[in-house]
């Protein structure tokens, strides 16, 4: 029998209408996984686009940029760069982040010249109000913003901003707007901004226009011989890179477990279609038996499941695009974890994108109708169109190429990261997945077919039952396996990592109090009178001050901080979480300084390294004592013993202070008396370690909310699938039920039974799940992380947690099989056996 076109589309119409609630579930599945993952990739794109806009607007014309410190670096350097024969402009440019009242987030303030900031970025030369205003633009009173920080601090050209630098409170007239756009910025004359906010005689940024034929990149050569220690030379790509950078490892992982869903839902699709051949097998095998070739079968079959995948590609598409807008409109671009903070993003639709996840979505269905056809192509017609014939599943294949899978699993899991992403361990956790499927019939038939059977008729039934058709119970077995295992590793992934960033806590922040300069970045510091005034305040038995700067190693990397607090190099574990051994350095040799794992992942730095660090433009020794833990910092972090840093600098300028208080002394007053001790009070900071550890789990919680959602999707589309398999096996045995309905079980057994093997295949999925949870989420924890965030955790089982979870999957497994058997059970007993007489 030829399969005509009309033929092929009546047989796949009739299939796919006789059992639309199966194929809605496969559609819903496809459509969830696509829309997650391409939700995922809107979001980031959106933000990524809009953040390199924002970097190009701030460099506008420039060649080169030349960068220090976020202390600064000396502002002699400027006429030095400007006079070199191949800079045809220079703009020296001040950079702050100067907190605000009443606001969480600080606002970027940029100190300009004007005349040497229009030659190469005149969008950041304000516009003033008042035409007649020719000066504004000089007034060291005044200050432009973008529409943005217009619009977000609700303000007009006119109002006023007040803001703290030290002990000093600025008020500031907004003058008018400038012209870029996208982005949440201020900006006032160069010489106003070093004045009011500490930086005499310091610049943050020099931008260089170079002169026709001049080649960016061997001039940025000749600037590295040049310039001092701790400034260097980027291009505006190179600033955009190292944007990009900071968030590159959680765009990933967040896309990887955007997928989960979909590799969930191709495991469903392969459920539904496995038992849907079981149960058409004699339809089947009669389309074979009146000339329909394997390979129209083959196609008949495949056809239903790309028809499941395109569906549900194009619903995902729909619903991607409605979840990223929304997300965009109401939480912005960073997921929650605070790499594009201050941006709204607009939605930005990529029709190649699209078109990929679409093509990913049916491409996973297909994948999960492949063996069903391949299956339903390989049955004897004479014998397939027996009654009885559904348990031809019921000799799954030798273990074996199962076995082999996991190992390769295993042995991709051990290799290193490949462009600094983990991508051999997201593959090994792939594989092992799909081995753990693959060798589910074997462990069925050697679980349910060594256990003992009981004298009494119903879980005698079930386990004969399961033992006699390993392989139907493994298709079952095969939605419950992959999500439950996805999701205790991502639950013992999270746990781990929270407990552990907890423990970090109570290392990192030992103090009773700790008080803080400023929201803000350069602009918050105390000065000596304002630390004698703390240290003097009643109640503190003993201060210590902290100062953070930021370094540039690596113009290709992010930048690194560096952390000036009293460490004692004899007992370093007291204030940092100390991984493996310490040293103390040598007498007469470089003082030691502690890097965070990620130094030793991006810079090669190992204990007992001699290193040379940059500050205040010379080169200083230190000798690597120990590596230390640093959940705060992805890119690295240095820590060096603040009274060595500061006898090389010379100048102190710490923005934290720790206090540890006389026993008895309630913390409140002591916060008290430091408000009304120092000036400009209503500017520090003051929190407890509960406070700090309360805002810094909210921030985790928050920055881990779409992976709990990811998580939650996950488990219902396995849930979908157990509900697939069972309803499709109860069908597949209704000609079973009329039997034992004729020899004497009631219904009432029948659906016992049914509860029955519904409860231990779902306790048998998720023992292999948990077991297996445990593999992946120990990938999770040991290798994922390292090789994306340059930090190590220990693992930690959320005991109750998983318990939970397993005894809610048992129950809903053995309520969703009876559920699906009523069905089956409700037709009569001589109709269903009716095809044996």
């Amino acid at each position: 029998m030829s399969l005509t076109p009309p033929l092929f589309r009546v047989l796949l119409a009739a299939e796919l209408r006789a059992h639309a609630g199966r194929a809605a579930m496969g559609v819903i599945a496809i459509a969830i996984g696509v829309a997650m993952g391409y939700a995922v990739f809107l979001i980031n794109h959106a933000a990524l686009a809009e953040f390199s806009q924002a970097v190009r607007t701030l460099a506008g014309q420039a060649d080169l940029e030349v960068r220090g410190p976020r202390s600064g670096f000396d502002e002699q350097w400027y006429p030095r760069l400007a006079g070199l024969p191949e800079v045809a402009v220079a703009s020296p440019v001040v950079e702050a982040e100067i907190p605000l009242p009443g606001r969480s987030e600080t606002l970027g303030l940029l100190g300009v010249d004007v005349f040497r900031a229009r030659a190469i970025n005149p969008g950041l030369v304000g516009r003033s109000s008042d035409p007649s205003a020719r000066l504004d633009t000089l007034d060291p009173d005044v200050v432009f913003l973008s529409p943005a920080a217009l619009s977000w601090l609700g303000l007009e050209p006119g109002g006023r901003i007040e803001t703290h630098a030290g002990s000093d409170t600025v008020s500031l007239r907004v003058a008018g707007t400038l012209s870029v756009a996208g982005v949440r910025l201020a900006v006032m004359d160069i010489g106003a901004a070093q004045w009011r906010f500490g930086q005499l005689g310091r610049l943050q940024r020099i931008d260089l226009k170079l002169r026709p034929g001049v080649d960016p990149e061997a001039f940025r050569q000749k600037l590295g011989a040049l310039l001092p220690p701790g400034v260097t030379a980027r291009t505006p790509e190179d600033a955009q890179s190292v944007a990009s950078n900071l968030s590159r490892a959680y765009r990933v992982n967040l896309d990887v477990l955007a997928l989960v869903a979909l590799f969930t839902g191709a495991f469903l699709v392969f459920s539904g279609q496995a038992l849907s051949v079981v149960s058409r097998r004699a339809q089947l095998a009669l389309l074979r038996a009146l000339g329909m070739t394997r390979r129209g079968l083959r196609r008949l079959v495949l056809a239903e499941t790309l028809a499941l995948g395109v569906a549900g590609s194009l619903a995902g598409i729909a619903l991607g695009a409605a979840l990223a807008a929304a997300a965009l409109r109401y939480g912005g671009g960073d997921l929650g974890a605070g790499y594009f903070s201050g941006l709204r993003p607009a939605l930005r639709f990529s029709a190649p994108a699209a078109l990929a996840f679409a093509a990913l979505g049916t491409a996973a269905a297909v994948l999960g109708g492949l063996a069903p056809a391949w299956e339903a192509s390989r049955a004897r017609p004479a014998r397939a169109l027996k009654a009885g014939d559904e348990n031809a599943l019921a000799h799954p294949s030798p273990p074996w190429p199962a076995l082999a899978l996991m190992i390769g699993g295993a042995a991709l899991a051990q290799a290193g990261p490949l462009g600094g992403l983990p991508i051999f361990a997201y593959l090994a956790i792939g594989v092992l997945l799909t081995g753990a499927i693959l060798w589910m019939p074997w462990v069925a038939r050697r679980v349910f077919g060594t256990m003992p059977r009981p004298r009494r008729i119903v879980p005698h039934l079930a386990l004969a039952q399961l033992a006699a058709a390993p392989g139907r119970a493994a298709i079952g077995l095969a939605g419950v396996v992959a999500s439950f295992s996805l999701m205790a590793a991502m639950a013992i992934m999270v746990h781990s990592f929270r407990l552990s960033f907890d423990q970090w806590l109570d290392t990192v922040v030992p103090a009773q109090l700790y008080v803080r300069a400023s929201a803000g970045d350069a602009a918050g510091y105390f000065s000596d009178r304002e630390r004698r005034l703390i240290e003097a305040s009643p109640g503190v038995a003993r201060t210590e001050f902290m100062q953070t700067d930021r370094l540039v190693l690596d113009p290709r990397l992010p930048p690194v901080a560096l952390i000036l607090r009293p460490v004692d190099a004899r007992h370093p574990q007291s204030r940092l979480a100390i991984v493996g051994a310490a040293i103390e350095p040598p007498p007469g040799g470089p003082p030691a300084a502690w890097v965070s794992e990620a130094m030793v992942d991006l810079y090669g730095m190992a204990v007992g390294q001699r290193i040379e660090l940059p500050l205040e433009g010379s080169r200083y020794a230190f000798t690597v004592a120990g590596v230390w833990r640093d959940y705060a910092r992805q890119y690295g972090a240095i820590v060096v013993d603040a009274e060595h840093a500061y006898r090389m600098m010379g100048e102190r300028r710490p923005d934290e202070a720790a206090l540890w208080l006389v026993p008895g002394v309630a913390v409140a007053q002591v916060a008290r008396e430091i408000r009304e001790r120092l000036p400009g009070a209503d500017r520090i900071g003051i929190r407890t370690p509960g406070e700090i550890r309360r805002a810094s789990l909210r921030i985790f919680d928050r920055s881990f909310a779409v992976t709990y959602l990811l998580e939650v999707v996950a488990i219902v589309v396995g849930l979908f699938g157990v509900g697939v398999s069972f309803g499709a096996q109860a069908l597949a045995r209704s000609r079973e039920f009329g039997m034992l309905r004729h020899i004497g079980v009631t219904r009432g057994q029948i659906g016992a039974m049914l509860a029955l093997e519904g409860a231990l295949l779902g306790a048998l999925g998720g023992a292999v799940g948990l077991a297996l949870g445990g593999g992946i989420a120990w990938i999770l924890v040991d290798i994922v992380n390292p090789q994306s965030f340059h930090w190590t955790m220990a693992m930690h089982m959320p005991w109750g947690l998983l318990a939970t979870a397993l005894a809610a999957l048992i129950a809903a497994a053995s309520l969703t099989a009876l559920a699906c058997g009523r069905r089956a059970m409700s037709a009569g007993a001589v109709r269903a056996v009716r095809e044996d007489w």
